[in-house]
């Protein structure tokens, strides 16, 4: 076998290497957005049904009055919805709430929310 044939032989293994390593890293991209999925559910998993529905409105942006209106509930319902989630999470506005949400993505699962 002369030098050139040794040099294709080189190429195509690496060639075959760098295929596998595409496929892998194709795999872990859908495996971190499957943990993704998995961090936002547990991270609501405390909430209520009536507070996730709050608290779906509020990662929109909506006001207290648009969500009372939306729900079609009582205000004091929704701040009593508003004000739970706060509490759950320790946190001291809705604002922060919603940024704790957000930034789950970047978190360890050590750091996440307790799960009451």
């Amino acid at each position: 076998m002369d030098q050139t044939e040794k040099l294709l032989m080189g190429i195509e293994n690496i060639l075959s290497v760098a295929s596998d390593l595409v496929d892998e890293v194709g795999r872990l991209k859908r495996v971190e957005e499957e943990c993704k999925i998995l961090k936002e559910k547990l991270f609501l998993k405390q909430f209520t049904e009536a507070e996730q529905e709050v608290f779906a409105l509020a990662i929109d942006g909506h006001s207290t009055s648009e969500m009372q209106k939306m729900l079609v509930r009582e205000e004091s319902t929704v701040r009593t919805h508003r004000k739970n989630i706060i509490q759950k999470l320790n946190v001291s506005s809705m604002k922060e709430a919603v940024q704790q949400f957000k930034n789950i993505h970047d978190e360890s699962p050590q750091k996440l929310t307790r799960i009451s």
